[in-house]
Parts: structure tokens; C-alpha cells; sequence
């Protein structure tokens, strides 16, 4: 179990590589990175298990004056969208007397971010094929996991033969309920102790939308 923390996403995603080996030779293999962070990551993982990399639109459904504090989430793979709610975060919320009755019109306007990023990032490249596939779900970390089950019922929706879970790092019990959702979870550092996902890297800078075009269309030349 990894302990010291990642140098940087390209350090996390070698990790993370080197415990995803066993997937090399699975059918179909596909890693569907979820942006932007998990892009970097993501790349690495591809690069190493030889297969192509794509991505699977994810937005977090943040609390309107908190909006790191995840209500749910939505997710599509191409124009159909998933939309999954934090349980456990909104009854905390209504027990504090927060009103959660915006979680709606949240949705709507993360729709229109979720939206253009398909648009900006595929450049008018079609969604991926997933039919029959193993799909790995790359993300940089797991906080609550709310986007991670989004992506998870959006994949599904494309018919795979298996859908992975893969992350350098989850907080508190997130992995372990991920567990119920997908046929696989793989993460080197599974950290209770830890409270936010950029604590497990010396640097975590904000991932950008120019720096996740130039990943993904260098991936992209180099698959053909």
C-alpha cells in the first residue's frame, strides 16, 4: 500500500499502471480517463497496457455555495446521461437544514459545462465503441465517488463485457463501495486518513482544457 505521496499525475499514473498489469491482455481494452484530472493519469495507464485512451464526460453536482461538496453527479459516454446523488451527503445536509432542493437546476447548468467539454475535448471524433469491451474508468482520485459511479452507470449503458474502477488513490471507504457497482476496483493507495485527493500528490495542479486537447490528440495521432 502506498504510502508517500505521488510526485506528480504522471508518477501516479505509472503506479497505477504497474497495478492494472494484469488487464494487458483483457478483450477489447479500453481506459475512458474522466476530465480533466484524470487525463493525465489516464494517459500513462494507455500508454503502458498498450491500448487506446478516450475519455467519459463526468460533472460533480456541487452544493450551490459549496461547490467541492458533491451532491451527486452526471456522466454520458455519448448523448445519453446518467445522473447519480450522494445519498449519505445529502441527508447531512438536510440534518444541518441545508436546503437541497436546487440539486435540479445544479444538473441543468453542469449539463451545459458537461456538454461543451464532450465538444472541446473529441473535436468532432465520434464517442468510443464500448460493445463488448473491458473498460477501465481512470480518475486522478476518489473523494466520495459520486462522479466515479456516474461514469460506471454511463459506461454500462454502452453494453461491456466489464467495467474496472482504477484510481492512484481513494479516500475513506469509497473503494470498497465502488466494489458494488463494478466488476473491478484497482488502487494502490486506499488512504482513510487522508481528507482531500490532492493531499496524496506533492503536485496537483489544475488540469487544464489545453493541456487535455493536447493529450488526448497526441494519443489519438499516435493510434491511427
Amino acid at each position: 500500500m502506498n504510502r508517500t505521496p505521488y510526485a506528480d499525475r504522471g508518477d501516479a499514473g505509472r503506479v497505477l499502471a504497474r497495478a492494472l498489469h494484469s488487464y494487458r491482455r483483457a478483450p477489447g481494452l479500453v481506459v475512458l480517463a474522466l476530465p480533466r484530472g484524470g487525463v493525465p493519469v489516464a494517459a500513462v495507464v494507455a500508454d503502458e497496457l498498450g491500448c487506446p485512451l478516450d475519455i467519459l464526460a463526468v460533472r460533480k453536482v456541487g452544493m450551490p455555495d459549496q461547490p467541492e461538496l458533491a451532491m451527486g453527479a452526471i456522466a454520458s459516454v455519448t448523448e445519453a446521461v446518467e445522473t447519480v446523488t450522494n445519498e449519505e451527503v445529502l441527508r447531512q445536509l438536510r440534518r444541518r437544514g441545508r436546503d437541497v432542493s436546487g440539486f435540479d437546476d445544479v444538473v441543468a447548468r453542469e449539463m451545459v459545462e458537461l456538454r461543451r467539454r464532450q465538444q472541446a475535448y473529441r473535436a468532432g471524433r465520434p464517442a468510443p465503441e464500448l460493445a463488448g469491451r473491458t473498460v477501465i474508468l481512470v480518475d486522478d482520485g476518489l473523494a466520495t465517488g459520486a462522479t466515479m459511479r456516474a461514469a460506471v452507470r454511463a459506461a454500462r449503458r454502452e453494453k461491456p463485457r466489464r467495467v474496472v474502477v482504477a484510481a492512484p488513490v481513494a479516500l475513506g471507504d469509497t473503494a470498497s463501495e465502488l466494489a458494488r457497482v463494478a466488476d473491478g476496483v484497482v488502487c494502490p493507495w486506499v488512504a482513510p486518513h487522508l481528507n482531500a485527493v490532492g493531499q496524496a500528490y506533492e503536485r496537483f495542479d489544475q488540469t487544464t482544457d489545453a493541456e487535455v486537447r493536447r493529450i488526448l490528440d497526441a494519443a489519438w495521432r499516435s493510434s491511427g
